[in-house]
């Protein structure tokens, strides 16, 4: 049998999977919150690891979250 070995794409998720607590703590945005980015499109996609753990690529997170406005300097 002829299997080729799985290797990952060029635009493959990349890094660790994170779970709902890692983003919250990450973001300081509340679970409801996420949940709402999420449905509006304005959050990355929700990935299923397996039956019961669902969180996001880090890859598919840092993109998102280099996307959002810098800090105000009130100066």
């Amino acid at each position: 049998m002829n299997q080729e070995p799985i290797t990952a794409a060029a635009d493959a998720p990349r890094g660790r999977f994170l779970s709902m607590k890692d983003v919250v703590a990450d973001t300081g945005l509340s679970k409801p919150t996420i949940n709402r980015l999420h449905r509006a499109g304005d959050f990355p996609p929700k990935r299923k690891l397996s039956g019961n753990r669902i969180g996001w690529f880090e890859s598919d997170y840092l993109a998102w979250k280099h996307t959002r406005p810098r800090a105000i300097d009130d100066g």
